[in-house]
């Protein structure tokens, strides 16, 4: 469940993204590409997530 909320967000700020930049840019509008956007998105917050620890950082003085 976690992996489809994850993807579900990324593919809407993505296409939100590609939409207003590329109607900044004056270039046209690409659904493909900013699918694929979302996909590898994804998967870079999978693969940070299960990089970062999860315990405390403990005393710091």
């Amino acid at each position: 469940m976690r992996l489809l909320w994850t993807f579900i967000w990324s593919f809407l700020l993505m296409q939100m993204m590609s939409y207003i930049i590329s109607s900044m840019t004056g270039s046209t509008y690409d659904f493909g590409q900013a699918t694929i956007m979302s996909v590898v998105v994804t998967v870079l917050i999978f693969i940070i997530s299960a990089i970062l620890p999860n315990e405390p950082a403990g005393q710091h003085h």
